[in-house]
């Protein structure tokens, strides 16, 4: 350990590195055991195995999105806390495809709840209080955001909008627009 430097954090750190560069995929104690110069046995200390692995740098990544989005909304409300939000997450996720992929791990509920995961759900929940969304209308609409989110994002770096000359960021501002829309004109149930 300590000719290397290694400890569970640097680990994780280069993993997710290794994430952005080559997919979650590319993630592997042997790849990480590489990139440090040792065997993959000097690596066990600190994990237990390639899964394990995996979770450290979702839970990482879903703390450091979690961070940019708080830091994006914060002082805003309503359309604009909601543009913040979004725009934060997408952009996060084009920066570090291979983190957000991660992020997308199954995790034990034990794990999901020391995560950052809450945090995102917190943060949506209040961008939607600005809209005054009673429940279960609330849950609905961050299902609904958290699925536009995620499926423009995923569509969009598997390069889903190339065929059209509609410029991705002006789809992207529409897309917000009618958010913001349905969420002031929520139905009632």
């Amino acid at each position: 350990m300590a000719r290397a430097g290694l400890t569970a954090e640097r680990l994780t750190r280069a993993a997710a590195e290794l994430a952005d560069e080559g997919g979650v995929e590319a993630v592997t104690v042997a790849a990480l055991a590489r990139r440090f110069g040792v065997r993959e046995a000097s690596l066990y200390s600190h994990l237990r195995n390639a899964r394990d692995l995996r979770t450290r740098v979702a839970v990482l990544s879903l703390a450091e999105l979690a961070d940019r989005v708080a830091d994006a909304v914060a002082g805003r409300a309503g359309r604009d806390a909601l543009v913040a939000f979004a725009s934060a997450y997408r952009d996060y996720a084009k920066r570090h495809p291979g983190r957000y992929a991660a992020m997308q791990v199954w995790m034990d509920r034990e794990t999901a709840e020391r995560s950052a995961a809450g945090r995102h759900s917190e943060m949506t929940r209040a961008i939607l209080r600005g809209y005054g969304l009673p429940e279960p209308a609330e849950t609905d609409a961050v299902r609904m955001l958290h699925s536009t989110f995620h499926g423009y994002v995923s569509l969009e770096t598997a390069g889903g909008f190339r065929h059209s000359p509609r410029d991705v960021d002006a789809s992207w501002a529409r897309t917000l627009d009618a958010l913001d829309g349905a969420l002031r004109n929520w139905p009632p149930e």
